[in-house]
């Protein structure tokens, strides 16, 4: 493999490749490498905060006090917030970046999202857990997931008034995608997880006086179900293969589906729908490193952000901002804007979004000052954002660790530097502007590269 090979599959089943790592690695063969990621996320690393305030909480003294369950909530919320950042510090620091990459991609394809930290932890920590391993184990889980029954309505259905939010999106966004399914098949599957629930503790239960024993007929299949038999029904589909296999390609991929590519991964897929196994395949393949797909997607908000960190560590001493930085550029962790997701792809990127993440850099790395003078839609924004957050005119509170950049960098020169920051080719015209730029001070040439468009894509 080339160095740009790597940093291919680096940004795809990571978040970026530091140049000792480059250095490292870089003489290995494509299976080593690939091999190696896999090695390093073998085992799930559960990802928690402290929440020893609340061991000796009374669940009936909570439920009955109002007062109590105002205040649990609220500081439940506040935890959440808390979560996020820890979040963000294991994707910006975790070695087993496979398993977080494939735990990120699985948060905006199972979407949920809840204000209680014990069911916000113990679903994200599901994701984790699952993330490369069995997708109908993984599935059925999801759907005994307390965050997942409040958040698709599935604690309110019973057998006297089937609830058909769950089984709707299981097929039309979890499973099968449209056209695949009737009205009829999502009525009956409802049926299938009448009585699910959880108690204060988040433990499943079914409520069996609310559950519906009788016959149904679910994707031409005739019988007692309940929720993991229709699951079960689900992906003995093969069309339900094509579904997670299109958009597994289109977030590591490419954006642009290749039915070709798809017909592959899904012989590899189904039926015994091993995560692993799949997303060894679509690594080790060909088509994987084609000129086409290098460069080719743009960063969401996340990787973007992590891409500064592990370039430049930053440490940010108002621990809001970091919510706040992603709220604007539109992407908040745990935070999803409905049960369909990010849309992704040139949906992060508007007018608002662009001229911000062009100037991040260097806001972050060298206190650049965001100008509030000019009116229009993007600075009035960014004004009321500096106006909430900071101040007017001041600047980001935030420590960067440059001695770590320097190690990193050191034996990489200053015209190199290009090919470590910048995967996607350059245009005619970035090739100018950084012709004409100094090259003095790898620092500054650093940020001038996060600052360019093409830093926008990996």
């Amino acid at each position: 493999m080339n160095s740009k090979e790597i940093q291919h599959l680096y940004w795809r089943a990571g978040f970026g490749i530091t140049p000792d790592k480059l250095d490292q690695i870089k003489k290995s063969s494509r299976k080593e490498i690939v091999g190696d990621l896999f090695t390093e996320s073998k085992y799930p690393k559960p990802l928690s905060i402290d929440t020893s305030e609340f061991n000796n909480i009374n669940p009936l003294t909570i439920l009955k006090d109002k007062k109590k369950l105002r205040a649990f909530i609220k500081r439940s919320q506040e935890l959440s917030i808390e979560y996020n950042y820890a979040w963000i510090k294991r994707i910006a620091n975790s070695e087993d970046l496979l398993r977080e990459r494939m735990t990120l991609f699985w948060a905006n394809h199972f979407v949920c999202k809840d204000h209680n930290i014990f069911y916000v932890q113990q679903y994200n920590n599901t994701l984790r857990k699952y993330a490369l391993g069995d997708l109908i184990e993984f599935t059925k889980a999801v759907s005994k997931q307390p965050a997942m029954l409040k958040y698709l309505n599935n604690k309110q259905n019973v057998k006297s008034n089937p609830n058909e939010n769950f089984a709707r999106e299981l097929m039309e966004l979890f499973t099968l995608g449209k056209g695949n399914y009737s009205e009829k098949d999502i009525k009956e599957s409802a049926r299938a997880f009448t009585g699910y629930f959880h108690n204060f503790k988040g433990e499943f239960m079914v409520r069996r006086l609310q559950h519906d024993y009788g016959l149904k007929r679910f994707l031409g299949k005739r019988g007692r179900f309940n929720g993991d038999d229709i699951i079960d029904i689900i992906f003995s589909k093969r069309e339900c293969a094509h579904y997670i296999c299109e958009k597994i390609y289109s977030y590591f991929v490419n954006d642009k589906i290749n039915q070709s590519h798809i017909s592959e991964m899904v012989k590899v897929l189904y039926p015994k729908y091993n995560i692993g196994q799949l997303m060894r395949y679509v690594f080790m393949s060909e088509w994987f490193y084609n000129s086409e797909n290098i460069g080719s997607k743009i960063k969401s908000p996340i990787d973007f952000l992590v891409g500064i960190h592990k370039t430049v560590p930053l440490n940010f001493r108002v621990q809001k901002q970091i919510l706040a930085l992603q709220r604007v550029l539109g992407q908040v962790l745990l935070d999803p804007p409905n049960v369909a997701g990010w849309t992704g792809g040139r949906t992060w990127i508007d007018s608002n979004t662009i001229l911000l993440r062009l100037r991040l850099p260097s806001l972050l790395l060298s206190n650049g000052l965001i100008s509030t003078k000019k009116k229009g839609e993007f600075n009035d924004q960014l004004a009321k954002f500096i106006d909430k957050n900071n101040g007017r005119n001041r600047f980001f509170k935030v420590d960067c660790d440059w001695k770590h950049f320097e190690r990193q960098y050191q034996n990489v020169s200053v015209e190199n530097m290009i090919d470590h920051l910048i995967v996607s080719p350059l245009n005619s015209g970035t090739k100018t502007v950084l012709n004409n730029l100094g090259k003095a001070s790898k620092m500054e040439y650093c940020i001038q590269l996060m600052s360019i468009p093409e830093y926008q894509m990996c």
